[in-house]
């Protein structure tokens, strides 16, 4: 008997050998920003993985960027909203839903502290600043809130996360005690 390629159709067009081949992994990068009154910058996903759930912006690293060129670009296209970028405050692996995708989570700086508007773009179906405070009155995406809180504490002025010390965007490395440097911010070229 011949083996269909194809699912029942009226459930989806995938191909059977789609279904059975793990995805690809893909590498991610996101932002969490603060505005001026301490609130994150959060974006509520409008396509999966975790589609209506509320997650910092960022996505997919594009060929040929870097992951601070694409964590600002993505920044961009999903809120409008021009950032530096800070230290890593986390590098999680997600697999779910069909996607495998490993992410770089980036503290990040508005560019221009005073504008905070936001227009939700792109993958992101609505945009908010959030405080602290109402953090839990959201459906956050799986594994974020530990990262916002580490985040919340080193945009406070705790040192955590991996630093770029040389200011490339390239090599980032943890603080180390007493070190006298200052991390770098990567400002938009």
């Amino acid at each position: 008997m011949p083996v269909s390629s194809k699912v029942n159709s009226d459930l989806l067009d995938i191909p059977i050998t789609r279904l059975n081949t793990p995805p690809r992994p893909s590498i991610g990068v996101s932002a969490i920003v603060f505005d001026g009154r301490e609130r994150v910058l959060l974006i509520r996903r409008g396509k999966p993985p975790a589609l209506g759930q509320w997650h910092v912006p960022g996505g997919k690293l594009e060929a040929g960027e870097s992951l601070v060129e694409g964590c600002r670009r993505e920044v961009k296209e999903e809120t409008g909203v021009e950032v530096s970028i800070g230290p890593i405050m986390a590098v999680v692996e997600r697999r779910q839903e069909g996607f495998h995708y490993l992410i770089v989570d980036f503290l990040a700086h508005l560019i221009d502290p005073d504008r905070n508007d936001i227009l939700p773009a792109d993958d992101a179906s609505a945009a908010a600043w959030v405080a602290e405070t109402e953090l839990a009155d959201y459906p956050i995406a799986e594994g974020l809130l530990p990262i916002l809180q580490r985040a919340i504490r080193a945009h406070r002025g705790e040192r955590l996360g991996l630093i770029d010390i040389e200011g490339l965007g390239t090599d980032f490395i943890p603080a180390m005690d007493g070190h006298q440097e200052s991390p770098r911010t990567q400002e938009e070229p």
